[in-house]
């Protein structure tokens, strides 16, 4: 992803707002407009039409979950728009409710990171670049907690541990690629995997985007 993008931030806690303006400002990113609360971030994309949103989930007014809300519904009225959730609530079910709005439209990508785990710049604007490529990135904090979540009838079942392994690692938005390096297996090896999730979880060739349906079958546990 070439230098440049245009993003709308939302945060309301002043310090950290000014942080991540200058954060990527120093990666030549721009920020096109700060704001703090939801309706106002509504307000900044219809006027900047941005590359991608940064918001936080709970926002003024009511600290619910209205900045999630504006960016469910923002990815519905601006369909190649990115979206990153950056907070520092581990709530799987904001993660799944956010890539199930996304279904199988192809479009700008998402992200779920958590504030405090974000040990390192380089890899968070990294992720940034990635979400506005259209890449899935969610924290591996939350891809283990859904981990933990048993159903007598889940799909997953059908799947073999390195299958399991796979699909974890692309639910984290990793690349085949990196995946590899992970496992310590051939690109090759992945690529069979991954055509196995797909079969296995009854993803057909008319189902569109495949990786993005198998981790939304993922997150449903």
């Amino acid at each position: 992803m070439a230098p440049g993008l245009r993003i709308v931030l939302a945060e309301d806690a002043v310090l950290l707002r000014a942080g991540l303006v200058e954060l990527l400002g120093r990666f030549q990113h721009r920020v096109v407009a700060a704001v703090g609360d939801a309706t106002a971030l509504a307000a900044a994309v219809a006027e900047h039409k941005p590359d991608l949103i940064v918001t936080d989930v709970r926002m003024p007014p009511g600290y619910s979950d209205e900045g999630l809300r504006a960016a469910v519904e923002l990815r519905s009225r601006y369909p190649g728009l990115g979206v990153l959730v950056l907070t520092q609530y581990v709530a799987t079910a904001y993660a799944f409710e956010l890539i199930e709005a996304d279904g199988d439209r192809r479009s700008g990508g998402i992200g779920y990171l958590l504030k405090d785990r974000v040990a390192d710049v380089k890899e968070f604007v990294d992720a940034v670049e990635r979400i506005a490529k259209g890449d899935m990135v969610i924290d591996p904090e939350v891809v283990r907690q859904l981990l933990r979540r048993e159903r007598a009838d889940r799909p997953l079942r059908r799947l073999t541990p390195r299958e399991h392994q796979v699909l974890a690692l692309m639910a984290e938005g990793r690349t085949n690629a990196a995946i590899a390096a992970t496992l310590f297996i051939s690109q090759a090896a992945v690529s069979k995997n991954i055509g196995s999730i797909f079969t296995k979880l009854d993803l057909s060739d008319s189902d569109g985007n495949h990786r993005v349906l198998a981790v939304l079958t993922y997150l449903r546990g």
